[in-house]
């Protein structure tokens, strides 16, 4: 064997990646980026586990229509997000949820995840027997709607008797499934990474516009079950909650990273956007894509874990 076919055979093992998708709301958006940055360097995804929005984004990645949701959430306009919520008056959600997964079903096509090309994994709680779940069989759509059950934002999904909800409560960046997967290397892609101080600024958006969206969403809680007054200069309640989170899956996050240990780590600051704002898919997907191309950039597979 000469050098160059020792060279081209040591690139083919090195290319099997598994890959874990971390919870975030809208910033999810940039597990879109990051996973084609991952294609583009040459790697085969061979495994996918996701919390929440990494749940979405990663089942439809391993159902072989990212592109066509890719496309669909970058046309999405800011009242276009306000449709796709279902409000409700009662249950122990203000959302119902089965509007967009609906709509989702529609757009990419409902199949059992043991008929994905990929193994996948989604992560969800189970909050009756207070441990984490994981679904790797069954409808691809049930096992999202499961894993993106925000408590008190959408209403817990029945399965099999038990209540599930977001599975980023235990476990927002779910590397322990991956780790019987037939890969060679770990990727995790945490989007509540460290926040960054000009991270707001990198594409102006009026405040105007979000400040509406918010409100809107506000007054529907202020008319249902009340709300003490807001002012201009104090956070809300959708806010502090979404501000909470981060800060719990952050810290739970750096556990999980220090207990599996990826061999990559490609980070997204929780900053980058609020938990509703998928109207700025395009440039969430284009940050998760910088943020791994730097990523790859830098790293020296074999030489222990690298975080970008």
């Amino acid at each position: 064997m000469n050098d160059h076919q020792a060279l081209v055979e040591t690139r083919q093992v090195k290319s099997a990646v598994a890959l874990a998708l971390g919870t975030g709301g809208a910033r999810g958006l940039a597990h879109i980026g990051a996973i084609e940055a991952v294609e583009a360097a040459g790697y085969r995804i061979v495994a996918v586990s996701g919390s929440s929005m990494g749940a979405l984004i990663g089942g439809i990645y391993a159902a072989g229509k990212l592109d066509v949701y890719r496309d669909w959430v970058c046309a999405l306009q800011k009242m276009d997000v306000l449709k796709l919520v279902d409000w409700t008056l009662s249950g122990a959600g203000l959302i119902k949820g089965e509007r967009i997964i609906g709509v989702l079903r529609e757009l990419i096509g409902d199949v059992e995840i043991e008929e994905l090309s990929i193994p996948f994994t989604a992560v969800a709680t189970d909050l009756d027997r207070e441990r984490e779940v994981w679904l790797s069989r069954g409808s691809l759509f049930e096992a999202i709607r499961a894993s993106i059950a925000i408590p008190t934002i959408f209403r817990p999904h029945p399965f099999h008797g038990h209540r599930l909800v977001d599975g980023g409560l235990m476990n927002p960046l779910p590397l322990t499934p991956l780790l019987q997967s037939p890969s060679d290397y770990t990727v995790a892609v945490n989007v509540n990474g460290p926040p960054e101080a000009l991270i707001a600024t990198r594409t102006p958006v009026k405040q105007a516009a979000r400040n509406g969206l918010r409100s809107r969403i506000a007054a529907f809680v202020k008319r249902t079950i009340g709300s003490q007054t807001e002012s201009e200069h104090e956070p809300g309640w959708m806010d502090t909650l979404t501000q909470s989170l981060d800060l719990m899956q952050e810290n739970l996050s750096s556990f999980r990273l220090a207990a599996d240990r990826p061999d990559l780590v490609i980070d997204v600051p929780r900053n980058a956007s609020a938990v509703y704002e998928f109207y700025r898919a395009s440039e969430l997907i284009e940050l998760g894509r910088e943020r791994a191309e730097r990523a790859l950039a830098a790293w020296q597979p074999g030489r222990g874990l690298k975080r970008e």
